[in-house]
């Protein structure tokens, strides 16, 4: 018998260009159909070579007269002349193989189409795009689409392979004909005029995608993206979590969140007395909490979710809360200790570089229920934990973290049952710091609900944003050794890109930048924070920093979040324009928290690209979060803006958040109704479009 994994039962191999396709993820028929132009060409026409002008994208058709290999002191090239009965026209080829001389031997009828410009014979084209026609040759009858592609997957053959899946997909309409907006083409009609665009077409309309075809492309993309948010939340309407109630179910016993706002040392904004008693509503009910607390840096989230920790311990269960690095971790758990352990509360830290006896005691503390808080990074979510009653996770910078973590710490809730064995779903609460313009929430949180700090605590000073060229470096240095001359208070954060330097990119590295200050500041103390240190030795320098002892702190992004020192005014960002707009406003964040005057000083390099020169003059002229969000999303996209809410695939290829909120507010309001009324056309609908990403969305 011969072996099922032998020479025959061996799948062929793939052709490069198969390989591309696979590579891009054209795989299927109906992926091959969604994959659009980029541009169109236009072969509909034959344009008399007499009456080309120098500027002119044309295609020309005619006899070849001659063809030869010229040389010059630099280089050989390839110069054909062609005449029709209007004139002759110089093709020239800077690059060419000897296949192309074959092609143009003189007799010979070519089809060529590319730029004219003015040359020393008169009028040519340069590596025009070339073609060996008949005598009578039919044109095409439709635009020619140029589709992205790689170097393996040339576009004749890309062209081909999608005219035939065009064919062959299943695009039959799912949609009830009242589903779609009146006035739209069906979707194989659309995908159609895409893909070939009659010779008539409104090429202004094809190209802005206001072209009813990419209408309806794009309000099914948004339909099935709001159906699978409407799904999450009728799914999540379904399930149980424990109503959480401070003081217990009857509200006699220990009011923990009561005893913890009693004793805070400040009094709590009007926005944070609002979002609290948003969280408090949703934690009383047995459904699962799914919200979002999103506010600018500095509006004081922590403390909101330390209220929402004390009402769930209160309740008698335990609470996580996570942070995607050990420094933010760290940063909570010292506020957290300092609030609520003199209350009673035992709090367990846990991160991936407490191991051995420390990790195995918190461990047991965590599974005992003795820890009713538990704080720390993705070591949470590791597979020896277990706790004993676990109720509400609280998930800070949530962009931060991948889908698959998030999915992994809902599994990890959900072992609890309740006494009829039914499932208990945790209550979720994701922070973050990067506000969400509205149409975001409206695409991408639809199945959240969303609370606002959108009120700053009082003492907070506005910080004042300065540009510098990097060759004003050496004076920003003076301007901080005049400061600390001067015996001031102020501390100094120095932000880089980079450990240390690198060959392949030319930034100003942490330990050059930690070793040229400590030289040009001499009798201060000069720290150093990244990534790659122990964790041992990163605590010990923040803890230097946060008393006062050490006045400059150079660091990469491992102080973007959650570094809370309020006598740290002035902030250094070195090569500002590697960084994104959200991550800017982060680290300028770190400023700005004590009552002196502060400023940001973003060093950049030129030549600045425009979306850097975006950035930039964004980050001057605002300080708002929202504004600068907004912002942000214009600048990079949804996609970008989203981070890790995708699987790595944007889930939005065709709308644009910018320009479709009208089709978007349609798409909203008809995904309850399809799920009500044609639920099955909906599920499908959806797997057309989402297939597995559907899940990523409602992580």
């Amino acid at each position: 018998m011969s072996s099922r994994n032998g020479d025959a039962q061996r799948e062929p191999a793939l052709s490069a260009p198969a390989r591309a396709l696979r590579k891009l993820g054209l795989v299927r028929d109906i992926d091959l159909a969604l994959h659009l132009p980029l541009r169109y060409e236009d072969e509909t026409r034959l344009v008399p070579i007499g009456a080309l002008h120098a500027g002119d994208t044309a295609q020309v058709q005619g006899e070849v007269s001659d063809c030869r290999v010229e040389h010059s002191r630099t280089r050989r090239q390839l110069v054909a002349r062609i005449a029709d009965a209007s004139g002759e026209l110089v093709l020239r080829w800077l690059h060419f193989y000897p296949s192309q001389q074959k092609q143009l031997a003189p007799g010979r009828q070519v089809r060529v189409r590319g730029e004219v410009r003015g040359g020393f014979l008169g009028l040519e084209i340069v590596h025009p795009v070339l073609k060996v026609v008949e005598p009578g040759t039919p044109l095409p009858q439709a635009l020619t689409p140029v589709y992205p592609s790689t170097a393996a997957l040339p576009q004749a053959y890309l062209r081909k392979v999608i005219t035939t899946a065009l064919a062959r997909a299943p695009l039959a309409e799912i949609l009830p004909p009242d589903a779609v907006p009146a006035g739209l083409p069906t979707l194989r009609e659309a995908l159609a005029t895409l893909h070939h665009p009659a010779p008539g077409a409104a090429m202004a309309t094809l190209e802005d995608r206001s072209h009813p075809a990419w209408q309806r492309l794009k309000y099914e993309e948004l339909l099935a993206q709001q159906l699978s948010q409407a799904q999450a939340l009728a799914e999540r309407a379904l399930l149980r979590a424990p109503p959480l109630v401070a003081g217990g179910e009857d509200g006699k016993g220990d009011d923990l969140r009561a005893r913890l706002a009693k004793a805070l040392p400040f009094a709590l904004t009007g926005a944070q007395r609002r979002v609290t008693a948003e969280i408090e509503r949703d934690l009383a009910q047995t459904r699962p909490m799914h919200r979002l607390l999103q506010g600018d840096v500095g509006s004081g989230k922590t403390v909101v979710a330390a209220l929402a920790a004390a009402t769930a311990i209160s309740a008698g269960w335990q609470c996580a809360l996570m942070a995607p690095t050990e420094i933010l971790a760290e940063q909570h758990f010292r506020k957290l200790v300092g609030w609520l352990e003199p209350l009673g509360v035992g709090i367990a830290w846990l991160t991936g570089s407490r191991k051995g006896r420390a990790r195995r005691e918190m461990l047991a503390r965590i599974a005992s229920g003795e820890a009713a808080l538990v704080v720390g990074t993705h070591a949470v979510i590791q597979d020896d934990v277990q706790f004993a009653r676990l109720a509400l996770a609280v998930v800070d910078e949530q962009h931060r973290f991948g889908v698959t973590q998030r999915l992994a710490l809902r599994a990890k809730l959900g072992a609890h049952a309740s006494d009829d064995a039914v499932p208990l779903e945790p209550h979720l609460l994701m922070m973050s710091a990067t506000p969400i313009p509205r149409t975001l929430a409206m695409t991408y949180y639809a199945d959240l609900d969303v609370s606002t700090l959108d009120e700053l605590p009082p003492g907070r000073t506005p910080v004042l944003t300065k540009l510098f060229a990097d060759d004003k470096r050496d004076q920003v240095i003076a301007r901080i050794r005049d400061e600390l001359a001067r015996g001031s208070e102020q501390q100094v954060y120095w932000v880089c890109p980079l450990v240390e330097e690198s060959e392949h990119v030319d930034l100003q590295d942490a330990t050059a930048t930690h070793a040229e200050l400590s030289a040009a500041l001499p009798g201060t103390m000069v720290g150093l924070l990244h990534g790659r240190m122990p964790a041992a030795e990163k605590a010990a320098v923040m803890s230097l920093f946060t008393g006062g002892q050490m006045r400059v702190l150079v660091a990469t992004t491992v102080i973007e979040v959650g570094v809370d020192v309020p006598s740290a005014s002035l902030m250094v960002i070195e090569h500002a324009e590697r960084f994104g707009l959200a991550q800017l406003h982060q680290l300028r964040g770190r400023v700005g928290r004590g009552t002196a005057a502060s400023v940001c000083v973003l060093l950049y390099t030129g030549p600045l690209s425009p979306t850097a020169k975006d950035r930039l003059r964004a980050m001057a002229e605002t300080s708002d979060g929202f504004e600068i969000a907004r912002r942000d999303l214009e600048i990079r996209g949804p996609g970008e803006f989203m981070g890790a809410r995708q699987s790595g695939d944007a889930l939005l290829r065709f709308a644009d958040l910018a320009t479709d909120g009208g089709l978007l507010a349609q798409a909203r309001a008809m995904a309850p109704r399809l799920l009500r009324e044609s639920p099955a056309a909906a599920e499908e609908h959806v797997a057309r479009w989402l297939g597995s990403r559907a899940d990523y969305l409602k992580a």
